[in-house]
């Protein structure tokens, strides 16, 4: 690495309603300031990191994964927030064995720990401290905030205890310099301290927003996150312009009273090497007959239910499910269609009314003989490469409907069978579309309701549209825009933070299933509601290689089920949906 200073202190739009970094833009910055290396740190979550690295691999600059998290005395432990206040702590993985740490970490925090905020305390992080690095973090870290109380023997105790659990090399103290008096009096201490107990320095930029002019649209993210307006006296809100990406000219010259500070986070990044694979699949183990593996026990039941939807076996069949068996065991999937024949099979079981199958696991042979979808492939010429293909190897995607009032059911029996601690739903993130961050930044500007609402209106109702494209396809939001200086600033911030994450939420169908406890594997999260779901989408959680099954709540099932009960019990005759003809002339005629 030649450049001398790389940023370690990083919050990207994943710091929800708090970072205005995009993680795109702030990478992009990055490598135009021709800098080697980039961290991302958000707050207590780690939301964005496989999307981060990505994004560093693909620009060519070395991916450091982190997390600012929260400590407090005892996470267990639910106390009043005002009492004992949460302390910051920055932690970097420096391997593989740390990134695992900090998965369970974070997902400790979370679903132990949670109490406002995700926690964690001393003993946690004594426990799953290897591979990590710590930085003492802001001016709301533990040590600065025990300086700033005048506490500087505690201050010092509390850096051994860090040194103590992190082992030497791998707990730094951290300075920042945002023009702020509290700021001053920490770093002074801090090197002091420093040289009395050979603890390193490092210098950090506390990143919230990509370029200094980016300031403005923080503060308009801070007042959504808060309920407030830009006037409210009384408002949470950064002091100056400084929480920018910096240069390493500009990192430089703020710390040339302590050049050591620069040089030790080009030590750190040196130190921090975490290699991600993709294409591995990680999938839970089905249990099998003695002297069985997956592959033979899923002929086995494929012969055993063969008869039921084939009577009569003709060569074109044999071939057929000897060319999917052997693809599918190829493939490394065997195991997957045994849980999802399972699944389907303990739903139908068990009265929880299941769909015929959509999409192209209909192409499947395979999938009909099990049950698992109710339309014949070969009647229909369905393709079973367009579901599975050798030359294209993605995990199989089988979703599966089931009556919209019994779904949890479903989700209670795969729990039931491989685990409570191996299952978990999935997050999902609500964006800022076009018209919401109008009334948003409207609403934050104190701008009168009338006139925000007739901007936003303004906006043609189509999906997903841009504030751009709006621009261009309504003269009327165009004019106002280059009329009205009120207007363009409204809009001009609105487009800042259009489709930024606003917040979390669980997803409508997806859940996972691990071959482990998923605190290992992937971070973990508990919503209001009490679901545990993964910190990453159903797409990253493909991307690592977790089986993610979509657990399709559908009310037309409902109303079918319904339907079929109400002919039994009125006419007292039983209808087989699945026997009914699709080309019954006098249902088409209705």
């Amino acid at each position: 690495m030649t450049a001398s200073f790389v940023h370690l202190h990083n919050h990207t739009e994943f710091s929800l309603l708090d970072g205005a970094c995009r993680i795109q833009d702030l990478v992009d910055r990055a490598v135009e300031l021709e800098m080697p290396a980039l961290a991302i740190t958000d707050h207590g979550v780690m939301y964005g990191v496989i999307d981060f690295y990505r994004a560093c691999q693909k620009r060519g600059i070395k991916p450091i994964i982190g997390c600012e998290t929260y400590v407090t005395t005892n996470h267990l432990e639910k106390v009043d927030r005002r009492e004992r206040a949460l302390s910051h702590l920055i932690l970097l993985c420096e391997n593989e064995i740390g990134y695992r740490n900090l998965v369970t970490l974070q997902s400790r925090a979370f679903t132990e720990g949670f109490y406002y905020k995700p926690r964690v305390d001393h003993a946690l992080l004594r426990q799953y401290s290897e591979g990590l690095i710590a930085l003492s973090a802001c001016v709301a870290g533990e040590i600065p905030r025990l300086i700033l109380a005048g506490q500087l023997e505690q201050a010092r105790e509390k850096a051994q205890e860090y040194v103590e659990i992190f082992g030497p090399g791998h707990f730094y103290l951290e300075m920042q310099h945002h023009g702020l008096k509290e700021e001053e009096k920490v770093n002074l201490e801090l090197m002091k301290m420093s040289r009395e107990l050979h603890i390193p320095l490092v210098a950090t930029n506390d990143v919230h927003y990509v370029r200094q002019e980016d300031a403005d649209v923080h503060d308009v993210l801070l007042c959504i996150q808060m309920g407030k307006t830009l006037q409210d006296a009384d408002r949470m809100r950064f002091s100056g312009n400084t929480y920018y990406l910096r240069s390493t000219e500009e990192m430089t010259e703020l710390f040339s009273f302590c050049p050591e500070a620069i040089e030790n986070t080009l030590e750190i990044a040196e130190k921090c090497n975490i290699h991600f694979t993709f294409g591995n699949f990680h999938l839970p183990e089905y249990p099998l007959p003695p002297g069985m593996n997956t592959a033979q026990y899923l002929r086995r039941l494929v012969e055993e239910r063969l008869p039921m939807r084939y009577p009569v076996v003709t060569e074109t069949i044999r071939e057929r499910i000897d060319y999917e068996l052997g693809v599918i065991d190829q493939m490394g999937f065997s195991g997957y269609f045994l849980i999802v024949q399972d699944l389907v099979t303990w739903s139908k079981e068990n009265h929880v009314p299941v769909g015929p199958g959509r999409g192209s696991a209909a192409g499947s042979m395979v999938s009909y003989i099990l049950g698992i979808t109710s339309l014949d492939p070969l009647r229909y010429h369905l393709i079973f490469e367009r579901f599975l293909n050798p030359e294209r190897v993605s995990m199989p995607d089988i979703d599966i409907d089931f009556c919209f009032e019994k779904r949890e059911q479903v989700i209670n029996h795969i729990v039931e069978k491989y685990g409570a601690d191996k299952v978990s739903q999935i997050i999902t993130f609500g964006t800022m579309a076009a018209r919401a961050a109008i009334r948003d930044v409207g609403r934050v500007m104190a701008l009168p309701y009338g006139k925000v609402d007739s901007i936003a209106k303004k906006i043609p109702s189509i999906l997903d549209i841009s504030i751009d494209r709006a621009l261009q396809m309504s003269p009327e939001l165009s004019e106002a825009y280059e009329t009205d200086a009120e207007t363009r600033r409204l809009i001009d911030i609105a487009r800042a933070l259009e489709g930024i994450s606003r917040h979390a939420s669980v997803h409508a169908a997806g859940v996972v299933i691990g071959p482990e406890a998923l605190e290992n594997l992937v971070p973990l999260q508990k919503m209001p509601d009490g679901h545990v779901v993964t910190q990453f989408t159903k797409e990253t959680v493909e991307d690592i290689g977790l089986l993610k099954m979509d657990i399709l709540g559908l009310r037309t099932l409902t109303v079918l089920d319904r339907a079929v009960q109400e002919i039994q019990r009125s006419h007292g005759v039983t209808i087989d949906l699945d026997q009914l003809p699709l080309d019954d002339e006098a249902t088409y005629r209705i």
